[in-house]
């Protein structure tokens, strides 16, 4: 587990990114590979688990407890989990809402997957394990990317596709959680008046 330290003022999240874009593009060295499995099948094995030796070491960069990402790699394919930054029950009931509407709209979404990953982590063997969904505290929202992607797309492209993403979904919970905190002191000056009468 890599721990990136916040640094005060506005550069706050920008150790966390370029840890994250470093490794992505490290592990986006992807290539075609067939299943040892089933012949003439070509499955991101990272979803699959089928062969474990074509899986690779997965790897955890955390800013602090609330606010992580998990990277998948395996030879033909990456999956990425992020978890977002949700400080009170308000920005909780925002970002699964935020996230469900993404992914109800992941064919738009090339990469995004149609549910995040839920992972549990053993700490006294350091190691992941995968738990029944109903009871993990996993990640948010899932990303992945095979090497057609990268065959089709070029890699930095995508890997800044994911680090605006980032970037951009705390910008965005904030705003919506403070045009819901407006809207509630109007309704609520609203209805204070009527008894004021």
């Amino acid at each position: 587990m890599v721990r990136v330290s916040g640094l005060h003022g506005s550069n706050v999240l920008r150790p966390y990114l370029a840890a994250v874009r470093s490794t992505l593009t490290a592990a986006l060295t992807l290539e075609d590979f067939s299943s040892q499995v089933v012949e003439r099948h070509n499955k991101p094995e990272v979803e699959v688990g089928a062969s474990k030796e074509v899986l690779l070491n997965p790897l955890i960069i955390s800013r602090n407890e609330n606010e992580r990402v998990l990277i998948e790699p395996s030879i033909n394919s990456i999956r990425l989990s992020i978890k977002i930054k949700q400080a009170d029950e308000i920005e909780r009931i925002l970002c699964h809402k935020f996230t469900r509407f993404m992914m109800q709209r992941a064919e738009n979404f090339v990469v995004l997957r149609r549910k995040p990953v839920k992972v549990g982590i053993q700490p006294s063997l350091g190691v992941l394990r995968f738990i029944d969904p109903r009871v993990a505290q996993g990640y948010d929202i899932s990303f992945l990317i095979t090497n057609n992607h990268t065959d089709t797309m070029l890699k930095h492209k995508i890997v800044d596709f994911i680090i605006q993403f980032m970037e951009e979904v705390d910008k965005e919970i904030s705003e919506m959680k403070l045009s819901l905190n407006a809207r509630a002191r109007v309704v609520a000056e609203s209805y204070l008046t009527a008894f004021n009468v």
